[in-house]
């Protein structure tokens, strides 16, 4: 039998909702102040790939992308006008992201939206850990390997704004919908902050992973022409 082929168990979700600059010893590592409210952008859909499927690097758009291992909130139910207290009674589960993205094309852009989502710059999965498996996502290390060696290794402990009062704040001004996924940051350990500067090459491979979670394993290869 062969073995089984993992697929992203979401599939074009109605919101994919990223924060950015939520740890504070990403903070830290890229000399930031906290901001004073959360840096949100969104990450298109068009962007989702499978747990191993290959990340493309298209040298046309962009020759600075880098990795970023974030928790990701899978939203289980409609709501609006969410209390913190209550934020994570709408959270049907979580799973593990890599926000990939173009730092070059962030530069040049002034925003985040497009550097972030070209095609396959969301890899997801490898399944959803349901909610009440989760007592406290603000308890789970975070990691990162490029080519095995380790590059990013924290804890969701570290984020700014945490993940209850992340949902809390956006449903302020948006309906959360069954299927939308908040991407929750980063930790430090990005390529663009390490001195000189690492980026993702083809040939390179990305493990992420959040603990408890699974682990993405990912292939960085050159986009078709």
């Amino acid at each position: 039998m062969n073995d089984p082929q993992f697929l992203s168990p979401i599939v074009a979700p109605g919101k994919v909702i990223a924060l950015g600059l939520n740890y504070a010893d990403h903070m830290r590592e890229t000399s930031q102040e906290p901001p004073v409210s959360p840096r949100v952008f969104g990450k298109f859909s068009s962007s989702i790939i499978g747990p191993y499927d290959d990340i493309e690097v298209d040298d046309r758009l962009s020759r600075q992308v880098d990795y970023e291992t974030e928790l990701a909130v899978v939203i289980g139910k409609r709501a609006k006008h969410v209390a913190e207290a209550d934020a994570l009674s709408i959270v049907f589960g979580y799973l593990v992201c890599n926000d990939v993205s173009a730092r070059d094309a962030q530069k040049i852009d002034g925003q985040l939206d497009r550097s972030k989502s070209f095609d396959t710059f969301c890899p997801l999965g490898p399944w959803i850990t349901s909610a009440d498996n989760v007592p406290d996502p603000q308890a789970l290390g975070i990691r990162t390997w490029v080519n095995g060696e380790i590059r990013q290794d924290s804890s969701t402990s570290q984020m700014y704004f945490k993940t209850a009062y992340l949902i809390h704040y956006l449903s302020l001004g948006m309906t959360f919908e069954p299927g939308d996924v908040i991407l929750t940051g980063t930790p430090h350990g990005v390529g663009w902050a390490m001195k000189p500067p690492r980026f993702l090459v083809p040939g390179d491979v990305v493990e992420s992973e959040v603990e408890g979670l699974g682990r993405l394993r990912n292939r960085v290869v050159a986009a078709p022409r």
